[in-house]
């Protein structure tokens, strides 16, 4: 099992920065994707960012030179910081981690999730 915790979220600005934390404790695979959701008042939860444990990076096009992924494999935390915040950008963001492979502990876990609001 793996748990997920996130913090960071916080009342910003427009045009300004957060960095959000995702701590997982448990068992986390060597093989994984370590992705950040964020979902909207009324809208769908969408893919924000992803990062694999080979260190490769994908980003939704609507956050793409903003935010940057990155993880700490000692600590197993993985992070999301967020620049030039837009009002647009509000919303509920969700850490997710999933093992891959077969075995005990295989699947995707997600976390309580963390508010991000952005004032215009």
């Amino acid at each position: 099992q793996v748990q997920l915790v996130e913090s960071g979220g916080g009342l910003v600005q427009a045009g300004g920065s957060l960095r959000l934390s995702c701590a997982a404790s448990g068992s986390i695979f060597s093989a994984n994707v370590m992705r950040w959701h964020r979902q909207a008042p009324g809208k769908q939860r969408e893919l924000v960012a992803t990062i694999t444990s080979g260190d490769n990076t994908n980003y939704a096009d609507s956050v793409k030179g903003r935010f940057t992924i990155s993880r700490d494999d000692a600590k197993n935390t993985v992070y999301l910081q967020m620049n030039s915040l837009k009002p647009e950008d509000t919303g509920v963001y969700y850490c997710q981690v999933i093992n891959l492979g077969l075995g005990v502990g295989q699947g995707d876990y997600w976390g309580q999730g963390t508010q991000v609001t952005v004032s215009s």
